[in-house]
């Protein structure tokens, strides 16, 4: 069972409510307000379902720009830290460029403690994160 979150031409946002997981998916490069009101929208599904996992389908997304990177650690990342963030599995951007800015982002996150595994398939990414 999911629910559709948010569905607007940059992202689809899913909540699995008996899994306690988010699942987002990029349909292209998110950056800006796009980028935070779907991260924002997430989150709030996530504090407010207590989900613990989160499964992020960036495949056709690419880096970070360095001011949505730096407002995710300052505002994204605490909510959902403070939510109970604890499982994440991460689809790569198909583009190198991608791939090498979330290997940066990612040690971040393994060294506040979440559980992180990088994919370059979907169904095996879910498959980790429903053992976790």
């Amino acid at each position: 069972m999911k629910t559709i979150v948010l569905d607007n031409e940059v992202a689809t946002v899913w909540l699995y409510p008996m899994k306690k997981t988010i699942h987002h998916k990029f349909k292209k490069f998110a950056y800006g307000d796009k980028f935070k009101e779907i991260m924002l929208t997430a989150a709030d599904a996530f504090e407010k379902n207590r989900c613990d996992k989160w499964l992020s389908d960036d495949l056709e997304n690419s880096a970070l720009r360095p001011e949505d990177r730096d407002w995710a650690f300052a505002i994204w990342q605490p909510k959902v830290i403070k939510a109970g963030w604890k499982h994440w599995a991460l689809v790569l951007p198909k583009l190198i460029v991608g791939q090498m800015n979330i290997k940066n982002i990612s040690q971040h996150y393994i060294n506040l403690g979440i559980n992180y595994k990088a994919f370059s398939d979907l169904t095996e990414a879910t498959i980790w994160l429903e053992k976790q």
